[in-house]
């Protein structure tokens, strides 16, 4: 009987290699959302009252978005600048232990890029959404 090479001690390792990988890089990707988040609620936070100034000064909202949003994605295209010149770097140093991939694999950093990005931008959506709702009164009230 021939034995399947889907069934095979090496097919299993690698498969396992893979998702343990994968289950690493999710968690990592969940670590970098929540952090990303927990800077930009921060930030939100800190400048409520100017917010709440804006806001009653009649600031749509719109424009409240584009504020938090904006300063957001600074944050997000410096991490990515640094983050895809990084890993470039990277696989060039690991160029021995790619196989059938380049350093320079163009699809593969657009893509994580893409998945950072729009990642990033979920979270920075939920503090801008928080911004947006401040009662100009409460805010402007006090502390």
């Amino acid at each position: 009987m021939v034995a399947r090479a889907t069934g095979s001690p090496t097919a299993y390792l690698r498969r396992s290699s893979a998702w343990l990988v994968g289950g690493f890089a999710i968690t990592a990707l969940l670590l970098a959302v929540v952090g990303l988040y927990g800077v930009v609620a921060y930030s939100v936070r800190q400048r409520t009252r100017e917010i709440g100034v804006r806001m009653a000064l009649g600031a749509p909202r719109a424009s409240v978005y584009r504020l938090v949003l904006r300063e957001a994605g600074r944050l997000i295209a410096v991490g990515l600048v640094f983050g895809l010149v990084g890993s470039v770097a990277a696989a060039s140093l690991m160029r021995s232990l790619l196989f059938n991939v380049s350093a320079w694999d163009a699809s593969a950093l657009a893509g994580v890029a893409v998945v950072l990005a729009a990642s990033a931008l979920l979270a920075s959506y939920l503090p801008a959404r928080r911004a947006v709702s401040i009662d100009p009164v409460e805010a402007l009230h006090g502390d």
